[in-house]
């Protein structure tokens, strides 16, 4: 539906994630996949959507210059945030045991960033998902990491993925917001740039 008003124009998503990647294809928009390395370093003094929101902006900066009139590019963050914290992606076992303990019986913020920019323009939507998990026990913890190897992951899960199935007892908005993507903010917001 979306794709046919949107022939005109080339729609890059600068995002090597298979899952965002995925989400496009679901969505039935056709995409040009371009990466460039960013140093995905934020300022300290930044807080919860102001993380993500910084970061989907940093991504896009690299391909300012080279946008072309008929170019929409997409760039994204994906962060969680507990206890005044943003969780990143876990360097080890340790980091990301520690990261999945401290969610055991209380709710975490997951935010996803998309900004979209044109040769003219840039707009960046953040979305909210609040997330709850059981009481969890280190063996659940462990079984989750050794099989899984949440290294690649915001936050040191997936939602779709075992964890997700066993731990999660309440979601308050978006489920694919937690997967990495606002999907619903892609699809309004193309429709209402064009």
């Amino acid at each position: 539906m979306l794709n046919k008003k949107l022939e005109n124009y080339n729609i890059i998503l600068a995002s090597g994630s298979p899952r965002r990647q995925q989400f496009f294809k679901d969505l039935d928009i056709d995409v040009d996949i371009k990466l460039k390395p960013v140093d995905e370093v934020y300022p300290i003094h930044l807080k919860h959507a102001e993380i993500s929101n910084y970061l989907a902006e940093l991504k896009a900066k690299a391909f300012k210059t080279e946008l072309q009139p008929q170019d929409i590019l997409i760039t994204s963050d994906t962060i969680v945030w507990h206890n005044n914290t943003a969780m990143g992606k876990p360097k080890d076992k340790t980091e990301a045991f520690n990261m999945l303990k401290s969610y055991s019986n209380t709710t975490h913020d997951v935010i996803s960033s998309v900004c979209f920019t044109t040769a003219s323009h840039t707009k960046t939507l953040y979305n909210v998902t609040k997330v709850t998990f059981k009481t969890l026990t280190d063996a659940e913890i462990n079984y989750y990491i050794d099989t899984y190897k949440p290294y690649d992951k915001a936050g040191a899960y997936g939602i779709q993925e075992w964890i997700g199935q066993i731990a999660v007892t309440q979601i308050e908005g978006s489920y694919f917001n937690v997967m990495g993507l606002p999907t619903h903010l892609i699809y309004s917001t193309l429709n209402d740039l064009i």
